[in-house]
């Protein structure tokens, strides 16, 4: 399993820095849109779609709902609007994560629910993604962005398996606990502190703190991210979201935590000014 994980990930990351910083930022969201229709199709699975034809046409109604959104782009206060409507799931969905396995009694969420919920996710992600990559130092900024999950991802790992004792969610995720988490949230914080002065060109150190802050938030977010699609696919009995990915599983399995701490990390800084 290490081996595919490996050859996976360099294969993958040399074309994602490619992508981020030789793209403009219209032809990079063409990118992100084939992942995140990628990750459509493997929402699919979630909703319990079996069926080929209405898994197609959930995956044209996505398709259809990205070239929608990327307007909002030339609207002042349109993506951070639809960041906003994430957000407010966002909260939401660490509620049912501390609920579950009771909030769940009746069993997975049904279609209804569950593709308006994918309407609003993917497409907020990518819209998020793609405005901090047209900003002043735009591919550093989406890099610092990706890196908070990744220093949150290594911290919970290192000290969770050294030192973690509670578990965060058990029901959802047994492999988590309070401790990692917590490690997690500090690496990020250190990452904020060493690598935002050089990305965001900060004139004060109160600009730092709010960076710190909202790194931290979104850190925390993308932890959320990360157990609600472990909710997901323990309802529907999936051990990953799909296979395109080997070693890694899905699409789903990788940006997960992306799909939360994008729109709250761009939110962030539309909202303190930075």
């Amino acid at each position: 399993m290490l081996i595919p994980r490996v050859l996976t990930a360099l294969v993958l990351l040399p074309l994602l820095l490619a992508a981020i910083f030789l793209l403009p930022t219209p032809k990079l969201y063409l990118v992100f849109c084939l992942v995140g229709l990628a990750a459509a199709w493997e929402w699919t699975a979630l909703m319990g779609l079996a069926r080929l034809a209405p898994r197609l046409a959930y995956l044209l109604v996505m398709a259809l709902a990205l070239a929608a959104v990327w307007p909002l782009h030339g609207l002042a206060w349109g993506v951070p609007a639809l960041c906003g409507l994430a957000l407010v799931w966002w909260l939401y969905a660490f509620g049912l994560v501390r609920g579950f396995p009771a909030n769940f009694a009746q069993g997975p969420w049904p279609p209804s629910r569950m593709a308006p919920l994918g309407l609003l996710l993917i497409p907020s992600t990518l819209l998020a993604l793609s405005a901090l990559h047209a900003q002043d130092q735009g591919a550093w900024r989406l890099m610092f962005m990706l890196f908070i999950v990744f220093a949150a991802d290594i911290g919970a790992f290192l000290v969770g398996r050294n030192y973690g004792k509670r578990k965060l969610a058990p029901a959802v995720s047994p492999g988590k606990s309070v401790e990692g988490a917590l490690g997690g949230l500090v690496l990020v914080a250190l990452w904020a502190l060493a690598a935002g002065p050089y990305v965001f060109r900060f004139e004060s150190p109160v600009q730092l703190g709010l960076l710190v802050l909202i790194a931290v938030l979104t850190a925390a977010l993308s932890v959320v991210g990360d157990l609600l699609e472990s909710l997901f696919k323990r309802l529907r009995g999936l051990k990953d979201s799909g296979k395109l990915l080997p070693g890694h599983g899905g699409v789903l399995d990788r940006i997960d935590s992306i799909l939360a701490a994008a729109p709250v990390f761009y939110l962030g800084l539309r909202l303190s000014g930075l």
